[in-house]
């Protein structure tokens, strides 16, 4: 009997140490010693000034003023900081209920509310024993240079090759029709909205949506942002993924995924704009420099909370390859979505590796506010980086990734003085 339980015993240390291995991400032949995160807020709620009129239907009782971080929001990210709290934890990066010292951890936002909301809400799921500091530099309510996708230059040259990108990205010779290539995904939006019977339609005199005078506003030191017909088309899509996030619904009408997919184009295509490379590169300046020192401090954690159209231009300007998440209708910037760049020593070689990952939630996560475990854990999305190999472990070279920031600030000086 003795020498049956001392087997248990063998075979119950063996089983365990390998689910330690397997716990580990690449094994116990790498250490974890950085983090950074770039987040997107959690789930907002929508310009509502802009949305009242256009529909006569009863929008969501939003939880929060317009722009604000909303209620599950604040429980989703909450639930994003637990899982990394267990995550690295588990990576031996940090002890359960660790306190950093000064200067170890930093969170850093927008000085917007619902960036700063976001940031506080992932610090007390991550650190909830520690009195944390969230940094945000202006008063609240005002846009920090770091997170304001601004042009920083601007001259006639630049302007005319800004102009040509738009209108390749855009698909119309002529700006003033951007949209025109989303009937189908217009279409839908007028229906969901019936939009026909609006306030907007009564005031305008336009039963449907026009897709025919888009201006864009391309001037120094203003973001690069468009008004005019297309902003009522992207602001309803933008309230409505927001509303589905709440409620799964489109005031009680049944849409498939694909119908929802097509919503989310819409967002996507229009935010995605500012990823155009020549204006991804001249905007994100101050945010890829700030970004790039972050990476070379000796800080061990870093958590950055700003908007999609930052996520946009920073894996834009690290020419990252082309991708689709799934399980959402945001399929590249999703709501609380976070780059995570790690920094993992190599125990045998000695070398410094990055790993980059999309970390965010799937539609279904959302919707049934399970908390996130190292069991059910947010969704994974491995991001890859156009011209740069990878060791077999997937890893890249910490030089290499550290080359392609400062490649990505060289690009904005050529592109100036070109």
């Amino acid at each position: 009997m003795k020498k049956f339980f001392l087997t248990l015993l063998v075979v119950a240390v063996i089983i365990s140490s390998f689910v330690t291995v397997e716990a580990k991400k690449f094994g116990e032949n790498y250490q974890l010693d950085k983090v950074l995160i770039f987040s997107r807020h959690n789930i907002r709620s929508p310009n509502i000034d802009r949305t009242r009129d256009l529909t006569p239907q009863k929008w969501f009782k939003w939880t929060a003023a317009s722009g604000e971080l909303s209620l599950r929001g604040g429980l989703l990210e909450t639930s994003l900081g637990q899982y990394f709290r267990k995550y690295l934890v588990d990576e031996n990066f940090m002890t359960e209920n660790y306190q950093p010292t000064a200067g170890e951890f930093r969170f850093y936002a927008n000085s917007i509310q619902r960036t700063v909301a976001t940031a506080k809400y992932f610090s007390s799921g991550l650190l909830p024993v520690a009195n944390v500091e969230i940094e945000h530099a202006l008063p609240l309510g005002n846009w920090d240079d770091v997170f304001n996708a601004k042009f920083n230059f601007m001259n006639e040259k630049y302007l005319a090759d800004v102009t040509k990108s738009l209108k390749e990205y855009c698909g119309v010779e002529d700006l003033r029709l951007t949209g025109s290539n989303l009937k189908n995904e217009i279409a839908l939006l007028e229906n969901v909205l019936d939009f026909k019977n609006s306030r907007y339609a009564r005031k305008t005199g336009e039963t449907s949506m026009s897709t025919n005078a888009t201006e864009f506003i391309l001037e120094l030191d203003k973001t690069p942002v468009f008004r005019g017909s297309m902003l009522p088309i992207y602001s309803s899509a933008d309230a409505l993924i927001m509303q589905y996030y709440e409620t799964g619904a489109a005031f009680g009408k049944k849409l498939s995924d694909k119908q929802w997919h097509q919503i989310g184009n819409v967002k996507e295509f229009s935010i995605g704009m500012i990823g155009i490379e020549n204006i991804a590169v001249n905007v994100s300046q101050p945010l890829m420099k700030f970004l790039s020192d972050e990476l070379a401090s000796d800080r061990k954690f870093s958590f950055v909370c700003g908007h999609d159209s930052n996520i946009n231009e920073i894996l834009s300007v690290l020419n990252v390859e082309d991708y689709s998440l799934p399980e959402t209708v945001e399929y590249r910037t999703p709501i609380g979505g976070k780059i995570l760049i790690e920094r993992w020593k190599n125990i045998s070689d000695g070398q410094d590796y990055v790993s980059l990952n999309f970390v965010y939630m799937s539609d279904a996560q959302i919707k049934n506010l399970s908390p996130f475990t190292l069991e059910n854990p947010p969704k994974i999305y491995p991001l890859r980086l156009k011209g740069l190999q990878t060791n077999s472990d997937g890893l890249y070279l910490l030089s290499d990734v550290e080359k392609r920031f400062s490649d990505a600030l060289a690009k904005f000086d050529e592109l100036k003085n070109g």
